[in-house]
């Protein structure tokens, strides 16, 4: 997911109203499926206790979660909010903040490219195709032209044969 702001503090915000938008018991729920564990009696506005019951749930979704709220200080009910939104990738910045991040995961291998989710539409999209591709473009790690006029063109594929016309 990309959220664009003009600055870092903005494009927070905006991360924040998308959260908090999202109920209560419903977050809950799934900040419980993440950590393995009943979430609903923690107190919401404080930080998840320090000992939580074992589990046999995902490890590795646990560990984000507690990696999440130590890294971002964040209380119960703020990772209810995120859990029970978005709570996969998120690039949340400038267009510049945004581009560099990018520019890493590519150069460093993490990927060889993004499937981006808009939080909002119209001003999401908006967002991304009128500030962050024109600064991915002046760095060179987007595409400012297609190699032909089809995407089977630009993907360098043949066209098959149609089995209803000679």
């Amino acid at each position: 997911m990309v959220i664009v702001g003009d600055t870092a503090e903005d494009a927070q915000v905006k991360r924040l109203k998308l959260d908090s938008l999202v109920h209560y018991s419903s977050g809950i729920a799934s900040l419980s499926v993440a950590l393995g564990t009943d979430a609903s009696g923690f107190n919401p506005d404080e930080a998840l206790p320090a000992e939580l019951p074992e589990t046999n749930a995902s490890k590795t979704g646990r560990a984000s979660v507690l990696k999440l709220a130590e890294d971002e200080k964040l209380t119960v009910r703020q990772l209810a909010q995120r859990y029970g939104g978005y709570a996969g990738l998120a690039f949340v910045g400038t267009p510049e903040k945004i581009a560099d991040d990018m520019g890493t995961w590519l150069a460093e291998g993490a990927c060889d490219g993004f499937t981006i989710t808009f939080p909002y539409l119209p001003q999401g999209l908006e967002d991304v195709t009128r500030r962050l591709v024109p600064e991915l473009q002046r760095r060179g790690i987007f595409r400012s032209d297609y190699e032909g006029t089809t995407l089977r063109e630009h993907l360098g594929l043949p066209r098959p044969k149609n089995q209803f016309y000679p």
